[in-house]
């Protein structure tokens, strides 16, 4: 159930928060473990913890889904998700830059390194077990990966390998992480 998201911090709202991402995290990290990345599991997120994303997390607090959501519809931007992704490389975002040659310079998607795609991988799975709780099944990350529109933001070869990975996990489960350990990294 959600949270009243009207922006007002309270403790109930920051230890709540604070469960959250913790168990996030720990799933994250349990993840990325088992597929070979163990100091990426163990660094995962950790500017959820700065002052800019976690008060912002916890007055936006809503319980089931991203408290960037409810900040957007209240200040029109998501100022914690733009520190947050702007730090975390297992976020497509963070890989964009400049395309030059055209009359105006714009922003580009480029390759992510695979240890940044597979520490997404374990993101999206891990949000998902956090959000949906006991609703949870193998094929939500794949669903919710492909309900979003990341078209010309996502690199194509990024989005394919990503979305390999999701179409694994939704196959087989817990499995994909050991078969990413063994030989997709």
């Amino acid at each position: 159930m959600s949270e009243k998201t009207n922006g007002e911090l309270n403790i109930k709202k920051v230890r709540r928060h604070l469960r959250t991402i913790v168990h996030h995290r720990n799933l994250v990290f349990k993840h990325c473990r088992q597929c070979g990345l163990f100091w990426q599991g163990l660094v995962h997120d950790l500017s959820k913890f700065s002052p800019t994303e976690f008060f912002t997390g916890a007055r936006y607090y809503q319980g089931d889904r991203s408290p960037n959501d409810a900040e957007r519809r209240d200040r029109g931007a998501s100022y914690a998700w733009m520190h947050h992704k702007g730090r975390n490389r297992h976020h497509y975002e963070y890989w964009t830059d400049y395309k030059t040659g055209e009359p105006e310079p714009r922003f580009t998607p480029v390759p992510m390194p695979n240890k940044y795609i597979i520490e997404m991988f374990c993101d999206r799975v891990a949000a998902c077990e956090t959000y949906y709780k006991d609703r949870f099944d193998k094929s939500q990350p794949l669903a919710y990966f492909e309900r979003c529109r990341t078209e010309g933001l996502m690199h194509p070869e990024t989005a394919e390998k990503l979305r390999s990975l999701l179409r694994l996990y939704a196959e087989v489960g817990e499995e994909s992480f050991e078969m990413i350990r063994k030989g997709i990294k």
